[in-house]
């Protein structure tokens, strides 16, 4: 299984419903550490996975529609908790459907059968959504 790992950041606004969450209850800012790995059990022609560059701009792109916004204002999230967890697989389904689309490139989409997304909140607490891609 061969894997590339591509890495960007994200700065959202939001809160937490729910004692569990204690002062997260409150708006409050949160900067996250993206990682994407996408899998592949060979690699192409060209001896790699994907080409990095266009995996990282896919990644750009996805957390760009997040990044600098409330959560809490947004329509798709109303009534959900926007977790580090959430957020993992959110960003996960996002990534996925544009790989899908073709947007590495349309041999890739096919050859890629895996993601896994983690959001790092801080270097001793992160969340992460693995699955196939489908």
């Amino acid at each position: 299984m061969y894997s590339v790992t591509v890495s960007h950041h994200l700065m959202v606004a939001h809160s937490l419903v729910g004692e569990v969450f204690g002062p997260a209850q409150r708006l409050h800012g949160a900067t996250f550490v993206v990682e994407a790995t996408l899998r592949r059990e060979g690699l192409d022609a060209d001896g790699i996975v994907c080409d990095i560059g266009r995996a990282l701009d896919l990644l750009k792109a996805v957390l760009g529609e997040l990044d600098y916004r409330n959560l809490d204002e947004m329509a798709e999230f109303r009534g959900r908790n926007t977790t580090t967890e959430f957020l993992a697989g959110e960003i996960h389904r996002r990534v996925a459907r544009r790989i899908r689309q073709g947007v590495l490139a349309p041999t890739d989409a096919a050859a890629i059968h895996s993601l896994r997304v983690v959001l790092r909140e801080n270097p001793a607490a992160w969340a992460t959504y693995d699955a196939p891609l489908e």
